[in-house]
């Protein structure tokens, strides 16, 4: 359908301009925060009312994309990282998984872990039984990289699941975040 063709040009243009919420863009390496970045240096995200209209079109694109059915979700940024399309700070990587630093780190520490291949993993709820495998080896390369980053004091695991948990990219991911005493509830 002609909506169904609309979603997914705006979330191609989503895809674009996702770098782009911080006020950063993916497409500079040297902007990426290095692990040596002060954390009140570190960009925090902004609330919807502070985004500019093309951030809002990509924030509105990203939920729509919800709704799809996840093997007609179209190429993510995470795809482009993937691919080496896009450049990233990657911290682990094997056959079925890779972790690299978060463009818009929320603590001292923040990197995600994702599959390499999404297989149907848009988001956490359209995990099967077929997927058990997949999602603990991310958890353990999530661990695996939090000790390579000496996060041994302690650590926080999250996944954002749909438009009301705040996910923006349906690609699954995990966020893992640390150096710093974290805080209880988060949002």
């Amino acid at each position: 359908t002609s909506e169904h063709v609309k979603i997914l040009m705006l979330a191609k243009r989503a895809t674009g301009n996702a770098a782009r919420f911080a006020g950063r863009s993916l497409l500079l390496p040297h902007l990426l925060p290095s692990p040596r970045t002060p954390y009140h240096q570190l960009p925090l995200s902004r609330p919807l009312s502070a985004m500019s209209s093309a951030e809002q079109a990509a924030a509105q694109a990203a939920t729509k994309l919800a709704d799809l059915p996840p093997d007609e979700a179209p190429p993510t940024i995470f795809d482009k990282i993937i691919s080496k399309q896009i450049p990233s700070n990657i911290l682990y990587e094997d056959n079925d998984a890779m972790a690299f630093r978060d463009i818009s780190p929320q603590a001292p520490t923040h990197f995600l872990v994702i599959p390499k291949v999404r297989n149907g993993l848009t988001r956490l709820s359209n995990a099967t039984e077929a997927h058990k495998m997949l999602l603990g080896h991310l958890l353990y390369v999530a661990q695996h990289v939090a000790k390579q980053e000496k996060l041994e004091p302690g650590f926080r695991v999250c996944i954002n699941d749909g438009p009301d948990g705040c996910q923006s990219v349906y690609h699954l991911h995990l966020h893992v975040l640390g150096g710093r005493k974290l805080s209880w509830p988060p949002g």
